[in-house]
């Protein structure tokens, strides 16, 4: 894992130094840079293949120069494809790349399986690609020159000025995190899952190369078969992320997810030793327990990280200043400490279970969506839409239904916190009912336009392209490499993720279990305790921690000075957090003024 670099145009050496800079705790091992006229290419490398000096990067290739951050998990099959084409120097990964692209062109990135943020130069193009799953960020911005990034902060040192992005709030308060394009900071945009850049003659275009809708519904209507299959895939899914010339280790909760990943890593022989949070004082949040249960079960060392209100406080400024800008989730703060100890022990590789909850249904509440769904064919509803649009609630039950009986979306992301009509109460400017759902309109037209029909998949469709890339897989890349670790993610394995939307939906979800379809899978290896836990989720007590410390204060002095929202309202939203009512909402707005008062006032 590594930070990419590059300005495109005219740069001070210095100023484009020190920004370089900024992304050394990406990757400490080495720092390359390629610059010429007009041109500043560079590279932070972490060691995990072939740790070599001829692996390092920027790699050059006659016209082609190269910065890639990531694994490329087939690069061995790719190698052997290639070796007749071209003569390899190196045991990375790296290298396989500007071989594929020389066979196949831009399409080179569909042969690759792995998580990547590449940078490729061919004479005056530039190509940038990210991952079919969001796995790695990559952002840019253009101003006289165009600059690209692995973090936001090597971009802000460019801007002429600091001002926040309207879109990015408001998706930000809608969706836990800003919808792609948009960043909080006007001016520095993202790729989104499966988009690639073009950069030439001074403008640039964004496509894409890759959608899980392409995959064709239906293949499969056999449950055994399904099943064969899944598991197939998702044994190898997981092998292949084990190869490593570094230690590795694994997140361990009490889930099957986690259990999943270390149950196969031994059947490949590798006893991964695993690690779990605690809550000091908070037993009800604690996972440690469940854990200790999981690594007995599995024979496995695991060793528990207890995290006090201190080390959350402590922690929080510094994890938020990590993040860049806002991301609606207090777990990026004992997910941070956790990794602390993880590289205080040597360990460079971590596995984790991002994934299995989208794409094995494992929210119970999709399932809840899925009987709201049947409400639309009433054939009478005028009468209960009139009656739900004149008797409002802040009850969410309330907001749904009333969704249905209006023939708008209701499933707008696992995530979604503030509605609109939230938002429209609590903020002076004015926000019309489904205003949000223009930061879904590219991804449900796409849905709309595509063979699948049943709504579970656009759960697991928008889940993983929002909620998951956007969101979870921030905070564990920004988290994990903000210590130099490479966090790799099994069950975001594109091939998988495909095999999942070409099986009947209804295969997920007809007996109406959660990870049905996993649970079945992992019979064989994982017992019924563990197989049938109730789901805790990666819960903490942050709000317990804010009420305490008395950090709440800081929402009210920030509005004083921006008024963005109503003070009475205001008010009240936070008084609930006493009685545990709107914790997201707030953690929300809590992380919101932190960055406001670092960039804004």
């Amino acid at each position: 894992m590594c930070a990419i670099f590059g300005i495109i145009g005219e740069y001070d050496e210095k100023k484009a130094k020190r920004a370089l800079a900024t992304l050394s705790h990406r990757g400490p091992d080495y720092c390359g840079i390629t610059q010429s006229n007009n041109l500043f290419f560079a590279h932070q490398r972490l060691s995990i293949l072939d740790q070599n000096v001829r692996s390092h990067q920027p790699i050059k290739y006659k016209n082609i120069l190269l910065s890639f951050n990531g694994e490329i998990y087939n690069f061995k099959e790719l190698k052997k494809e290639l070796a007749s084409e071209f003569e390899f120097k190196t045991q990375s990964d790296s290298e396989v790349i500007i071989a594929a692209y020389l066979k196949w062109g831009v399409d080179f990135v569909l042969h690759l399986r792995g998580m990547f943020a590449i940078a490729l130069m061919d004479a005056e193009t530039l190509y940038l690609f990210r991952d079919r799953l969001g796995k790695k960020p990559l952002f840019f911005m253009q101003t006289d020159s165009f600059i690209f990034a692995s973090e936001i902060k090597a971009l802000t040192p460019f801007l002429s000025k600091t001002q926040m992005n309207e879109d990015a709030l408001m998706s930000y308060l809608s969706f836990l995190a800003p919808t792609p394009p948009h960043t909080f900071f006007k001016g520095i945009n993202k790729l989104a899952a499966g988009e690639y850049l073009v950069l030439k003659n001074g403008s640039y275009e964004v496509k894409r190369y890759f959608d899980l809708l392409d995959a064709k519904p239906n293949i499969i209507i056999d449950r055994d078969e399904a099943l064969h299959i899944l598991q197939n895939i998702l044994q190898e899914s997981i092998a292949i992320r084990l190869d490593a010339d570094q230690p590795m280790a694994s997140l361990l909760s009490g889930g099957i997810d986690s259990a999943t990943i270390n149950a196969y890593a031994k059947l490949q022989g590798i006893n991964l030793q695993t690690y779990t949070l605690g809550y000091k004082n908070f037993s009800k949040y604690d996972e440690r327990a469940n854990a200790k249960e999981t690594a007995d079960f599995l024979c496995l060392s695991n060793i528990d990280v207890e995290i006090s209100q201190n080390d959350f406080i402590d922690a929080s400024d510094k994890v938020l200043n990590t993040l860049d800008e806002p991301l609606n989730d207090p777990a990026s703060v004992p997910l941070y400490l956790l990794f602390d100890r993880i590289k205080q022990d040597g360990y460079k590789v971590v596995l984790s279970g991002e994934g299995s909850d989208e794409l094995f249904l494992g929210y119970r509440q999709y399932f809840e969506f899925l009987d709201i769904e049947q409400m639309s064919k009433l054939s009478n509803k005028n009468w209960l839409k009139k009656y739900f649009r004149s008797n409002y609630s802040q009850n969410r039950e309330w907001e749904y239904y009333k969704r249905i009986f209006d023939d708008t979306l209701l499933f707008r992301t696992s995530g979604e916190t503030f509605t609109d009509l939230q938002k429209n109460a609590l903020m002076k400017k004015n926000v019309k009912d489904n205003q949000a759902l223009k930061y879904l309109k590219n991804y449900r037209d796409r849905f709309e336009a595509s063979p699948h029909t049943d709504e579970s998949i656009w759960y697991s469709y928008i889940d993983l392209n929002i909620f998951q890339a956007e969101h979870f897989l921030t905070k564990l890349d920004r988290t994990s490499m903000a210590h130099s670790i490479e966090s790799r993610t099994p069950f975001l394995d594109h091939k998988l993720a495909s095999a999942v939307f070409s099986i009947d939906p209804k295969l997920r979800y007809e007996d109406r279990v959660t990870k049905s379809l996993l649970k079945e899978i992992m019979k064989p290896h994982l017992d019924e305790k563990i197989l049938n836990r109730k789901k805790k989720g990666f819960s903490n007590p942050y709000m317990e921690y804010l009420i305490d410390s008395k950090r709440l204060g800081l929402i009210k002095e920030v509005n004083s000075q921006t008024g963005m929202f109503k003070t009475k309202e205001l008010d009240e939203l936070i008084s609930s957090a006493s009685t545990g009512g709107f914790k997201q909402h707030i953690w929300g707005l809590y992380v919101l003024s932190i960055w406001i008062k670092k960039w804004i006032l």
